[in-house]
């Protein structure tokens, strides 16, 4: 059976903050360490029925861009939710729901000028 990974490193400060994220994948075809802004994992727990997260953002993430990944987070749900139960509804719920999260962000951008 083949086995694949995914490895996170976290450099963090003295207050336990991410300063640093980088990561690699054995399926990437590179073993270098990438570097990225944020991550945001989650699991699932069949035992208990409920799901673990663990979101980090360094210092250097800009809120702007805070809100854009966690946008395109729930329209990759919405991609996923739908490959993998073919449930339309729910995923053009979880898509209509990005639309307006996008005009929020892009209206805050335009009254912060």
């Amino acid at each position: 059976m083949k086995k694949s990974s995914i490895n996170f490193e976290v450099e963090l400060d003295k207050d336990n903050v991410p300063e640093k994220i980088q990561w690699n994948a054995t399926d990437s075809g590179d073993d270098n360490l990438k570097e990225t802004n944020s991550i945001s994992i989650s699991l699932w727990d069949h035992q208990q029925k409920n799901s673990m997260r663990i979101d980090l953002w360094t210092k250097e993430m800009p809120v702007d861009e805070m809100k854009r990944f966690y946008i395109d987070c729930l329209g990759g749900m919405a991609q996923s939710v739908l490959n993998s139960t073919g449930d339309e509804f729910m995923s053009q719920q979880m898509n209509e729901l990005c639309d307006k999260l996008v005009k929020h962000v892009e209206e805050e951008l335009k009254n912060q000028k």
